[in-house]
């Protein structure tokens, strides 16, 4: 890549502008993550420097394979770790806070790394443009907090297929049952944190009631080196819930979090269905979806199974050592964007499962007081060296004179010194087991090297090119 042009610094420092300021939104308004067994700030910390050495090298492995905009095409066509949180936010924001705390400890200036900067705000900005494709915007924020992603037909689909959910119905039971008992699996399995949910939507229905799609992720043996054998009680790795409500969905944001009005209440469901999908499927995939009887009796089998495996994944998680416990978030969160590499075909467990050296080396200062301490200061008040702006500043919601994320400097157009990129991945490390060669998908459980083997040769129906680009547009138009 050659020296970045100035309409490439001039886009590239509004993207991170719009991330700076989503990011303190986001922050401001959503509730404090905390955990009694987990060092979370400790590992959130570390998971930022992982992503900074790591993603520019890991995103172009990634777009030699498949580029970015195909992999939305393919991602919007299945509930997996692809979504609002997880591109949509976590793929600039983990990245470049991490640059921001390497500014701050005076490892980096501004202007390095800015080849990969721009790398990686391109390749956000390809797959949010076309994740977005049929709302037309970047970002949920930019669309008063919703994210209807879903083509009018998929919409037409789910609607049709919704189970109606009687009031106090055995259906009506065994859903929340299921909602309750997969959400704290789910939670668990992120390293107590909330990236294994994630809700898009709302999309208003003929009936007046809003329609909200939850999608659970990472539930089986497939990505994550701790649910090997505990995961197996899963039969499926990702679930998608469409649920008809009667109330409004006014904020479904891009940490995939939703506030209702009124208030989305277990009395408010309408309609209920269940599907499950993956790189390798046509889709979503109903499962159980022949009668109201036969859904209910499938909530009630996996809420069963997610209490079991939720009771076993406490036992083992109770045992680690607290370097465990920070590697399990920290690969949670850093490999939050992984999916990208399993649709692409090119996952390798060294890539996604392990924490270069160059961010191991921070550990031992991360102690749960001074990570409290930086991750306040980086995400909350603002107030870290970097983050000072000219005294005149009115930031985005709090009118101070600050920024989150700092901008490349525009000085590198005039031949100023820097450093392009960082060094690609190095042989990185980890405290916690292996990761088997087990992977459950819609085809059953796979080898990884046959998992990659498919999802490369694999192309959806509807990523087929006369497919994909009929869009709503042309199909309005009678095109």
């Amino acid at each position: 890549m050659s020296r970045p042009t100035y309409p490439t610094l001039l886009e590239t420092n509004q993207l991170l502008q719009a991330c700076g300021d989503s990011t303190y939104w986001l922050c401001l308004t959503r509730t404090v993550q905390g955990s009694k067994l987990f060092p979370v700030s400790a590992y959130i910390l570390l998971s930022y420097l992982n992503a900074f050495y790591r993603y520019p090298a890991l995103l172009r492995k990634i777009e030699a394979a498949m580029p970015a905009e195909t992999i939305a095409d393919r991602a919007r066509q299945m509930g997996v770790k692809a979504q609002n949180s997880a591109i949509g936010w976590a793929l600039p924001c983990f990245y470049l806070l991490g640059r921001e705390y390497l500014l701050n400890l005076g490892f980096l200036r501004p202007e390095d790394a800015a080849e990969d900067v721009v790398a990686v705000m391109d390749f956000w900005k390809r797959y949010q443009l076309s994740w977005h494709r049929n709302d037309g915007h970047l970002t949920n924020a930019d669309f008063g907090q919703r994210a209807q992603i879903l083509p009018e037909a998929a919409v037409r689909r789910f609607a049709a297929e919704l189970m109606p959910v009687p009031p106090e119905s055995p259906l009506a039971h065994a859903a929340h049952r299921f909602l309750a008992s997969v959400s704290q699996y789910g939670f668990l399995v992120s390293a107590e944190s909330r990236i294994s949910l994630t809700n898009s939507g709302p999309y208003r229905l003929a009936d007046g009631s809003d329609l909200l799609v939850r999608d659970f992720m990472d539930l089986s043996e497939t990505s994550l080196p701790w649910l090997d054998d505990i995961g197996g009680e899963m039969p499926f790795n990702n679930l998608t819930v469409t649920m008809a409500a009667d109330c409004h969905f006014h904020l479904v944001d891009d940490w995939g979090s939703f506030e209702a009005t009124p208030e989305f209440t277990p009395d408010r469901l309408r309609g209920i269905g269940l599907y499950t999908s993956d790189t390798l499927s046509e889709g979503h995939l109903p499962v159980a979806m022949e009668s109201a009887d036969s859904l209910a009796a499938m909530f009630e089998d996996l809420a069963g199974r997610a209490r079991r495996a939720t009771d076993a994944l406490w036992l083992r998680m109770a045992g680690w050592t607290r370097d465990q416990l920070i590697d399990a978030g920290a690969i949670s969160y850093y490999a939050i964007i992984k999916e990208l590499a399993h649709i692409a075909g090119v996952f390798d467990p060294a890539d996604w499962l392990e924490i270069d050296p160059r961010a191991e080396r921070f550990r031992p200062i991360l102690s749960d007081d001074y990570a409290d301490a930086a991750l306040g200061e980086l995400v909350g008040s603002i107030s870290m060296p970097s983050q000072e702006a000219a005294p005149h500043v009115l930031m985005k919601w709090s009118d101070r004179p600050k920024r989150v994320l700092t901008p490349l400097p525009l000085t590198i157009l005039s031949g100023a010194p820097y450093l392009p990129r960082v060094a690609p991945p190095m042989p990185g490390t980890s405290h916690l087991p292996a990761k088997n060669d087990r992977y459950r998908t819609t085809r059953g459980v796979l080898s990884l090297a046959e998992y990659n083997r498919l999802a490369r040769a694999f192309v959806p129906q509807a990523c087929a090119p006369e497919a994909n680009y009929r869009c709503e547009t042309a199909i309005g138009w009678g095109g």
